[in-house]
């Protein structure tokens, strides 16, 4: 695959119970021969939104089975992952789909309780979560489906938060590290795309400044219901241990796995696109150090072995972790290719750095917002963060190809969600229109 294509275009189809749909005639209309030969198109799901069977078969809880079955009133519906879509148990129904639908692959993530149910070698090994992905890569497999596979999509096991506040302590480095290489060992003869982690953007932003995902932290001026936290602090320790983690996970793969399985390691990486306020100097500078604290965040530390320089800026007072040399070493290069997951752009406008009630979101010194004079970005989904602005997509393959020597890149998520009301229509006119502008703008860019 060459650097100069984006290999993979990867839809998150998000769950909808009604699709608002119109039948815009402008819709763009677009085939498989408008993209190159090694284009690929696929589906992709997490382990805890789809598996369900959370207490079956030796799987052990995730911090995300307890955030959702003790805090209820924390998730939307007040639902959880116990049963979730059953795709543990309706797996071969599942396969059956993406091959009937036409994908030619399915992006999943691994359950680590499901595999190392005390989420390290020292509580053991679960055979039974070995089998069940072994199955589901076979299915796959035997329908000409390639398994992408995500090694953590957020869910550490409870096990490793209550011993040592998961991606918290530094001791999660090595356990992931060993879990990785359970999953390479296992499935790595069949599967050739791996992701090590999903989001850590995510991880960091909502688990540990806003407090909206699991394990549910900020600081108390954010949110009183927050159990704990500090969103000056712990986010930047739990960044920097998860990119730790990763390029723990890369540098096993390379010296055990790679010369005989032949497969590639990268990272699925949540960004949005941001456009300055106004046209001054002042906006465009905000847009910069935006960006600087979001996908170059994560990215820039696998491409030079450094964070950011408007991020070693702009955190003040000793609270970004710094990389010693070995560790530098280990992350400079760790990376087969770069996961996009894009949704989202939204407009950045310069503002005053903060000296009270500072967070990992008030340390870039500006403010996003999805409109301008009242004007938004695009139109809205049914979640709020969603507006769309499908030129989003090409502005950020382009800015990553560009910023980040031309990296072999793959858009692992993109799609939009559809209202709740209690009705299914099948007529899907909004999210098709939806895909097919950001195809369209995806070939732009290869263009």
């Amino acid at each position: 695959m060459r650097g100069e294509y984006l290999s993979l275009l990867v839809l998150i189809v998000l769950a909808s119970s009604e699709v608002l749909a119109k039948n815009n005639s402008s819709t763009p209309k677009l085939r498989r021969s408008d993209f190159p030969e090694d284009f690929v198109f696929g589906s992709a799901t997490s382990a805890y939104q789809i598996e369900g069977a959370a207490h079956e078969d030796g799987r052990r809880p995730s911090i995300w089975d307890t955030f959702s079955e003790k805090y209820p009133e924390r998730i939307n519906d007040g639902s959880n992952g116990s049963v979730a879509d059953d795709s543990y148990h309706l797996y071969k129904e599942d396969v059956a789909l993406l091959h009937q639908i036409g994908f030619n692959a399915y992006r999943f993530s691994i359950s680590w309780s499901r595999i190392l149910p005390r989420g390290n070698l020292k509580g053991g090994i679960n055979q039974a979560g070995i089998d069940y992905y072994n199955n589901l890569i076979n299915e796959l497999l035997s329908k000409g489906i390639k398994p992408f596979v995500t090694i953590f999509h957020w869910d550490t096991p409870q096990s490793l938060e209550d011993a040592y506040g998961g991606f918290l302590g530094a001791k999660v480095v090595n356990d992931f590290r060993d879990y990785a290489d359970i999953c390479f060992k296992n499935f790595g003869d069949r599967v050739k795309h791996w992701m090590t982690l999903n989001e850590p953007l995510a991880v960091v932003q909502q688990g540990y400044v806003a407090g909206g995902l699991a394990p549910g932290r900020c600081s108390k001026f954010t949110n009183p219901n927050c159990t704990g936290g500090d969103g000056a602090t712990e986010p930047y320790i739990v960044g920097h241990n998860l990119i730790l983690a990763h390029g723990a996970a890369v540098k096993v793969y390379r010296e055990k796995y790679k010369a005989s399985q032949k497969g590639q390691v990268g990272i699925a990486l949540n960004a949005g696109w941001y456009l300055p306020y106004t046209e001054s100097a002042e906006d465009r500078l905000a847009v910069a150090r935006v960006m600087a604290f979001t996908i170059d965040y994560f990215l820039e530390p696998l491409v030079t072995g450094k964070y950011p320089v408007d991020m070693v800026n702009n955190v003040k007072g000793g609270r970004l972790p710094t990389f010693t040399a070995k560790q530098s070493k280990m992350l400079k290069g760790s990376y087969d290719f770069i996961g996009i997951n894009y949704y989202s752009s939204a407009y950045a406008k310069d503002v005053p750095c903060s000296n009270e009630n500072v967070t990992l979101f008030s340390d870039p010194c500006a403010s996003v917002t999805g409109e301008r004079e009242g004007v938004p970005i695009g139109p809205k989904a049914a979640s709020d963060w969603i507006l769309i602005y499908p030129k989003g997509i090409r502005d950020l393959l382009l800015y990553a190809k560009y910023k980040f020597k031309d990296p072999v890149m793959y858009i692992t998520e993109n799609g939009r969600d559809e209202f709740n009301t209690g009705k299914i229509f099948l007529n899907d006119g909004d999210r098709i229109d939806y895909y097919a502008r950001h195809l369209e703008m995806v070939r732009d860019a290869i263009s």
